[in-house]
Order: structure tokens, then sequence, then C-alpha cells
């Protein structure tokens, strides 16, 4: 887990297959594309071409800043400014390489999630554009949306079990 290399690869090939999955159908969209649907899966919102794929590119550079710029900025602040459960410990001089490195990994995983909704997100979008009267079934976004939820909720229970502890004791540092 503690190895930000897989994570690191998946996202690469993740954006490699997103770029060309999508540019694939960018010549087969409409000038004016439905970007925004409410809970049953019915456009209300619209726009550009340019600007719904300028779009995923901005959302795509902000996955790759929460999974791989989060850790690097935490690892330069200054310990007071991180709010981390038992981070005298965690923080000491003894323990910082091992903290920076998991939070390094860990951040890699959540930003492949992120990146991963985003591209599900943006097909359901296109698949729904290229196929109006066949629109893809509303409820694969509601399971998307709950598989990430519980990604998050084990992801953020993971992090506190993680740093909820010491090494070698149970009690928190004073």
């Amino acid at each position: 887990m503690r190895d930000a290399r897989l994570p690191k690869m998946l996202f690469v090939v993740l954006a490699v297959g997103a770029a060309v999955y999508f540019s694939s159908y960018y010549a087969e969209l409409p000038e004016v594309v439905a970007s925004h649907f409410n809970e049953r899966g019915v456009a209300n919102g619209w726009q550009s071409k340019p600007t719904f794929f300028g779009l995923f590119v901005a959302m795509s550079v902000l996955a790759a800043v929460v999974g791989f710029g989060i850790p690097r900025i935490i690892a330069a602040a200054p310990p007071q400014l991180i709010n981390l459960p038992n981070k005298r410990y965690w923080l000491a001089p003894e323990h910082v390489a091992e903290t920076t490195e998991f939070l390094g990994a860990y951040f890699a995983w959540f930003g492949c999630a992120v990146f991963l909704i985003m591209i599900l997100t943006f097909d359901y979008a296109i698949q729904s554009n290229l196929h109006p009267d066949n629109r893809p079934d509303v409820s694969r976004m509601w399971y998307i949306l709950v598989g990430f939820l519980v990604f998050v909720a084990v992801w953020t229970a993971r992090m506190f079990t993680r740093f909820g502890r010491v090494s070698g004791n149970n009690t928190p540092p004073k």
C-alpha cells in the first residue's frame, strides 16, 4: 500500500485510455452537448463541445492535483498546519518519512478513484448525447456514486485507523 508507483501507473493508463476513448467520440457529438442531468437522467444543462471536453481536461488536472499534489503540499507544510491524529508521533523526525510515503500512496489511490468516477460520468454524458432515444440507464450513475461513497468511507476509516494508533502502543502520545 505504501508504494505509489502502481496508482501512478494506473492514473497514467486511465488518462491515456480516456484521451483515446473520448477523442474517438469527439467528431460524432453535436456542437452543443447535454452536460448535466437530473436524478432521473434527463438533461438540464448544456455546453459547447469544446467547453465540455475542456472541462474534462481541467477536472483531470484537478484529480491529479488531489492525488499527487496534496501529499507534496502536506510534506512541505509545517507540522502545525497539518491536521492529523497523533501528529506529534507521526510527524516526528523518526516517522515523517514513513508518514509521507503512506500519504503519497494513499492519496494516489484516492486520485485514481476521483479520476475514474469522472471518466464514468463523462462517458454517461457522451453516451446520452450519442443515443438520445436510448440513453444509458440512470441507475448506472447511482451505482457509481454509491460505489464511490463506499470507497471514500473505507478510505477515510482506514486513514483514521492508521493514524489513530501508534506503533507498539495503542495509547496516543501526549
